[in-house]
């Protein structure tokens, strides 16, 4: 996303011209503050798959339901909500081959909620962790999902491909900076 910033900002600045990304103009202690941002999970959510589809299903679904709805979405895990709109678990494809497929359950006749990893064992981020901490959060559970609560209420849920794309981005933005501050661009500096 600010793969060009210091590029950009190196040409425009020896002219004494403020740099121009993505549409908008940049002083120097803008770049700064961009340089020093880190990647949040709000970032990641409103990039990801996730945003702008129902991504929640409700606990007393059945499980053919809500394996209708993954395949319709393309999608991995829907946040289950109970009979009153609130956040009662997740339930994943992990949990569809592991609790029904392989224990030979059918899935038209099995609730959702019986399958679901429920609100008491559910790892959660709040949208203003960072990419880097929900990271954390999937690699010591061995998760792919994390819901988005703000508050106590579900906002959004990022796959562990939201947050990669999101620390990578950061990293390259980082890259090209460090990059034309070492050719004599002035890098990120505030001046």
């Amino acid at each position: 996303m600010f793969a060009n910033c210091a590029a950009s900002y190196a040409r425009s600045s020896s002219r004494g011209l403020p740099a121009k990304i993505a549409g908008q103009v940049l002083t120097r202690r803008a770049i700064a503050t961009k340089l020093g941002d880190a990647q949040t999970a709000s970032c990641a959510w409103k990039k990801s798959c996730y945003n702008g589809i129902d991504y929640t299903i409700g606990d007393e679904c059945t499980v053919f339901e809500a394996i209708q709805k993954l395949a319709a979405y393309d999608v991995g895990c829907l946040v289950t909500t109970d009979a009153n709109g609130k956040l009662s678990g997740v339930m994943s494809e992990r949990d569809y081959i592991t609790k029904i497929a392989l224990l030979g359950k059918t899935s038209k006749t099995t609730k959702v909620k019986e399958i679901s990893t429920k609100v008491d064992n559910l790892i959660t981020a709040r949208p203003d962790d960072t990419a880097d901490a929900c990271v954390a959060k999937m690699l010591g559970r061995d998760i792919r999902h994390l819901p988005l609560v703000d508050q106590g209420t579900v906002v959004g849920i990022i796959s562990i491909k939201d947050l990669v794309k999101s620390c990578l981005e950061e990293k390259e933005y980082t890259i090209q900076s460090l990059a034309s501050f070492a050719v004599g661009g002035g890098g990120h500096f505030v001046m």
